[in-house]
């Protein structure tokens, strides 16, 4: 399994923790991924974080929802709203999604259960984020899969990243990325 680390900003800030610290942290536990989220920010001084992770970070950095800014970054994250917001037909929703983004972008799409992976089969993702794994208190989550994250994740035509609550010890079979923010924060 490799590490997708969630950077996520309102964290970073309540534990006083720079972007340069965290990257640094990432990278030496093995990130092959990042995720910027900064939920209550301008798009401005999100497209300046970004500019600045690019400059700290040469692996693949997404950003999280604001689609606008992939010129940015390697790709975009988003969640089940964000898609409807776009479309109500999923399908069409990413169509329009890869439109703006173009096709040689990464978008990952948050799938909550069963139907959610079954309708994700037929997009054209990367990957999904399936979860939440446990309860986590970076976001609010509605659903805790627990040990059914890794059956539903079988399920899936798409590699998928453990989300929620997910810890650098766990271990999955049908799992390739770790999605983890706190944890790597912890030790």
């Amino acid at each position: 399994m490799q590490l997708y680390a969630l950077c996520d900003q309102t964290l970073l800030d309540e534990r006083g923790v720079e972007l340069e610290e965290f990257v640094h942290i990432a990278v030496s536990k093995g990130a092959t991924m990042l995720q910027y989220r900064h939920k209550s920010a301008d798009i401005a001084e999100i497209k300046s974080r970004l500019i600045t992770l690019r400059a700290l970070y040469d692996g693949y950095l997404i950003v999280n929802d604001h689609y606008e800014l992939v010129s940015y970054c390697d790709g975009v994250h988003i969640g089940q709203e964000d898609l409807r917001e776009i479309d109500a037909d999923p399908k069409r929703a990413v169509t329009v999604m890869r439109s703006i983004i173009g096709s040689d972008k990464i978008l990952g799409l948050s799938t909550h259960s069963a139907e959610e992976i079954e309708i994700s089969n037929t997009l054209d993702v990367n990957y999904i984020g399936l979860g939440a794994y446990r309860d986590t208190a970076t976001k609010q989550v509605g659903v805790v899969l627990g040990d059914r994250l890794d059956v539903l994740a079988k399920r899936s035509l798409h590699p998928v990243a453990a989300i929620g609550g997910v810890r650098l010890d766990d271990r999955f079979e049908h799992v390739r990325y770790l999605v983890i923010a706190r944890g790597l924060l912890e030790d």
